[in-house]
């Protein structure tokens, strides 16, 4: 079961890593929204971030040091980028409502990986 977890949420941050790459221009204008510096070298970054922390947690190679990479992205785009409170839209405020939640899960269940032994089952390292 727990190697079905790492696949799935390995898998989810793998997938959000690339998508900041294949979109690159609209997460730009995107971030330049939210009142982020540099947005296109913001998106570069986090999505490294993804990477990193997916690339980790699916295949087992330093999950703490993934892990905490995860962290670092969630934290701040959790609070800077889906800062629900600050939006007048009904609309817009239940999608940034949605993702913010979400976020806070992903954040609870990066948490919880920080306290797995290690090394983990069917890890590289």
């Amino acid at each position: 079961m727990i190697l079905i977890g790492r696949l799935l949420l390995g898998g989810f941050f793998i997938n959000s890593g690339f998508k900041h790459f294949s979109n690159l221009t609209m997460m730009a204008g995107y971030s330049q929204s939210k009142g982020i510096p540099s947005p296109k070298a913001a998106v570069v970054f986090s999505g490294l971030l993804l990477l990193i922390g997916g690339l980790s947690i699916l295949l087992g190679v330093y999950p703490t040091v993934g892990t905490i990479a995860l962290v670092l992205f969630l934290v701040p785009v959790t609070f800077m980028m889906h800062a629900f409170w600050k939006v007048k839209d009904p609309m817009a405020r239940m999608g940034e409502t949605v993702n913010f939640t979400k976020n806070l899960a992903l954040l609870g269940a990066a948490l919880m990986l920080l306290g797995v032994p290690q090394p983990w089952a069917v890890s590289l390292f």
